[in-house]
């Protein structure tokens, strides 16, 4: 049984076509990368699983139990950190698992120490940098309950050497966890680097194009970027993604 099963999705806005029957699939502490031309209907795809809008057509399987439009099955990370300004980081972090009501401070204050943001458990966002906040909101996201992660482009805003940090930082904490994550971005090389598999997405309306299953083995580094292999995968990608443009 998969994590995630999407089957035949479709949705328009103002009789403009988003998603048209598009299907896929996330198993079980898998990590999959979504790339596809801007203003290719991502987020409208994740707003669909999270249940935040209903489809027109179509179905969301979670562990096999149908959640097409009902909230609270996924763990969603936006773009920005979303922190509330009010809380500190630690009140920030265990949101998820607190609106549950399996708030558990101890492995909440264990994780912030693993990030590297020891001794600012008790400092409020205004205080902390780009990349601690980013960090801030995947503890977050890892501490909910919910079994499914989805990342919806969060280094997007980030300086590169930031950026690099952070997907190191990413991958050393997902590999612990194993949680599935769904990943959406525009960067071929950050998909490259994070995903057991890449999934093409083709322009408005969007559909699946194609699927890349990758061959590079876990855990990875930074060294891997600049390898013959992983150069080769990129221009096949992006070769894929110039065809839907």
């Amino acid at each position: 049984m998969s994590k995630l099963t999407i089957k035949e999705l479709s949705k328009s806005f103002d009789q403009q076509s988003i998603i048209q029957n598009l299907s896929l699939q996330v198993e079980e502490g898998e990590f999959v990368s979504i790339l596809g031309p801007s203003g290719s209907g991502k987020s409208t795809l994740f707003h669909l699983v999270g249940g935040l809008i209903q489809p027109d057509d179509g179905h969301i399987f979670l562990n096999g139990k149908e959640i097409t439009g009902e909230k609270g099955f996924i763990s969603y990370m936006p773009q920005s950190p979303a922190l509330f300004p009010w809380r500190t980081l630690l009140d920030n972090v265990v949101l998820g698992s607190e609106i549950k009501g399996e708030t558990n401070r101890k492995a909440a204050l264990e994780m912030i120490a693993k990030a590297g943001l020891s001794g600012f458990e008790h400092s409020y966002p205004n205080q902390l940098s780009g990349g601690m906040k980013q960090r801030a909101s995947f503890i977050r996201s890892l501490l909910s309950p919910q079994s499914l992660i989805c990342l919806d482009e969060p280094f997007s805003a980030l300086d590169e050497f930031t950026r690099i940090e952070m997907q190191e930082w990413l991958l050393s904490v997902w590999e612990e966890h194993q949680k599935s994550i769904l990943f959406v971005t525009h960067n071929i090389e950050e998909a490259l680097f994070l995903s057991d598999r890449i999934i093409v997405l083709s322009d408005r309306p969007a559909r699946v194009e194609k699927e890349f299953e990758l061959p590079f083995s876990r855990p990875r580094e930074q060294s891997i970027l600049l390898t013959n292999e992983f150069l080769e995968w990129k221009k096949e990608i992006f070769q894929e993604l110039q065809v839907h443009v």
